[in-house]
C-alpha cells in the first residue's frame, strides 16, 4: 500500500527530470559582421579560471570544437576568434506536495453512532523534497585582434553526476543548444 502512495510522487519526479531542457540566452555586438570570422582557438587563461573539473573542461572544449567546426570554422594558431568559457552552479531545492488519495476503510471513524458500517477515510499528505544542481555554462567569443567580446551564449540546465557517458551526453547537449543561436541573425549580414 505504501508503494502505491509513492507512485504518483515518483511519476512526477521522472516527468520533471525527463522534460528538463536547457535554457539558452545570448548577447552580442550588433555592429559585428560574424561572417568575417572563420578561424578560432581556445583562450587558455579564461578556460583555466572555469570552476569545473579538468575532465569536464575537456568535455566542454571537445563539444565546442565540434560545434565550431560544424559551422565552418577551423582551428588555427592565428585565430580571428578566441573561445573562452566560465561556469556557475547553484543548488535548487524543489518541494512536491502530493495531497490527494484516500486512506480509508470500514470502521469506527465516525464513532459509535455510525454503527459497524461507518466509513473510516480521509486524505493523506505525502511531500517530497529533491535537490538538484543547476549549472550555467557561458561561452564567450572574443575578437582576437581587438581583444573585445563579440558574442556570449549561456545555457542553464540541471547537472548530471555519476555515469560518465550520461555526463558527456549532457555536456554535449548543453553546448549544442547554446551554439544553435550562433551566429546571431543580424540584419545586413
Amino acid at each position: 500500500m505504501k508503494t502505491l502512495r509513492l507512485l504518483p510522487v515518483f511519476a512526477v519526479i521522472v516527468l520533471l527530470t525527463s522534460c528538463s531542457t536547457v535554457r539558452v540566452a545570448s548577447d552580442y555586438d550588433k555592429n559585428i559582421n560574424f561572417n568575417d570570422y572563420k578561424t578560432f582557438a581556445f583562450y587558455k587563461p579564461g578556460i583555466d579560471k572555469a570552476e569545473i573539473s579538468d575532465l569536464d573542461k575537456k568535455r566542454v572544449l571537445r563539444a565546442i570544437e565540434s560545434e565550431m567546426m560544424a559551422k565552418g570554422y577551423t582551428k588555427s594558431e592565428d585565430p580571428a576568434v578566441l573561445v573562452s568559457i566560465f561556469t556557475k552552479a547553484k543548488e535548487r531545492i524543489n518541494v512536491y506536495q502530493n495531497n490527494f488519495g484516500f486512506n480509508g476503510g470500514w470502521g469506527g471513524f465516525w464513532g459509535p453512532w455510525a454503527g459497524p458500517w461507518g466509513w473510516n477515510g480521509g486524505f493523506y499528505n505525502n511531500n517530497s523534497v529533491s535537490r538538484t544542481t543547476q549549472g550555467t555554462l557561458y561561452i564567450d567569443l572574443i575578437d582576437s585582434n581587438k581583444n573585445q567580446l563579440i558574442w556570449q551564449g549561456q545555457g542553464t540546465a540541471p547537472l548530471v553526476s555519476g555515469d560518465v557517458d550520461k555526463r558527456e551526453e549532457r555536456i554535449n547537449l548543453i553546448v549544442k543548444e547554446i551554439m544553435e543561436v550562433y551566429p546571431p541573425q543580424v540584419a545586413g549580414n
